[in-house]
Parts: C-alpha cells; structure tokens; sequence
C-alpha cells in the first residue's frame, strides 16, 4: 500500500440523512486500491450546504492533511447540486485537463455526461477531484484519469518525477 491519505466526501442529502445507502463509496473504495494502491482513511457524508461542504472539505484538507480528496455527487444541474461552486471557493489552482477527461470518458457512455460540472483543482499540495453521484458514473471517471493520479500527486508534493516519459513535451 502507498502513503497517500484519501478523503472521501459523499454530497448527498440523502445519504447525510440516513435514508440511503452510499452506493459510491464501496467503487471509490475499490479504486483507490486499484490505481493507488491507497485504502480511503477518511470518509465523510455531508449535505448538498455549501457551508457544511466548505467547511468540511478544507477539514480533510487543511487540517486532517488528506493528499487527495474525492468529493462525489451534487455535480449536476439541480439547485442542490453545488459541489462544482464550493470545490472552487477552497481550491488554490483548476486542473481542467482531469475535468475534461472525465467528462469525454463520459460522453463515450452518455450524452448527459456533458451536464457535468464537475472540476479539479489543487489545496496547497492536495488533489481535489469531483466524481458524479452515479455510480456507474463514479467509476467511469475515476477510471478516466486513475493513470494520472499518482504522477500528479507525485509531482504536486514535489516527492517524484512523473512515472511515464512525456515525450520530452515538458508537461
């Protein structure tokens, strides 16, 4: 198992309630191990509030030290879903390529994948990436990019060289 310290944050006021299962967590979960070879160290259901969704975003960040936070659900177009809005207030810099990946895995899938809003972007030296609320969509994503995580982790806390030769593009 690696080092990294994964947050995950399931928006869903639903599933903060209680009266649903997290039918994201157990994929998210099954990823991390995957393309990581990290176990999820912290969880956390919260409302579609974009306070409490601050709030408890910069926690996993700033103070419980995650190095990459997974924030799932509330990427779509309802009133409720702000995760996009708030995941901008506490990022320092967008990284719309992981975005932009996601959302042509998607399209591949579904038309409706283009009403996505989800971003990326970093917290000091943490990844933050939004993944849908759907499962089958969670996994399509993380799948898109789980090949760049690693080196963007690497290169973003300044531990490593990326693990693949970029062609001398200077990415």
């Amino acid at each position: 198992m690696s080092n990294w310290k994964i947050g995950v944050i399931s928006a869903s006021d639903s599933i903060a309630k209680g009266d649903r299962v997290d039918d994201r967590i157990p994929i998210i979960r099954k990823l991390t191990r995957e393309w990581l070879q990290a176990d999820v160290a912290i969880y956390r259901a919260v409302s579609d509030d974009m306070e409490e969704l601050k709030e408890h975003m910069i926690e996993l960040v700033d103070r419980e030290k995650c190095d990459l936070l997974i924030v799932t659900g509330g990427t779509g177009l309802s009133p409720r879903d702000v995760t996009p809005e708030v995941t901008a207030w506490v990022m320092d810099r967008p990284v719309p390529g992981l975005a932009e990946e996601m959302r042509r895995a998607g399209l591949q899938q579904s038309r409706r994948a283009m009403l996505t809003r989800a971003v990326a972007g970093t917290r000091g030296n943490a990844l933050i990436i939004n993944l849908p609320g759907n499962p089958r969509g969670v996994e399509i994503c993380f799948n898109a990019i789980g090949d760049m995580l690693s080196d963007a982790l690497h290169i973003l806390q300044g531990t490593g060289e990326a693990s693949e030769d970029w062609g001398g593009l200077g990415w």
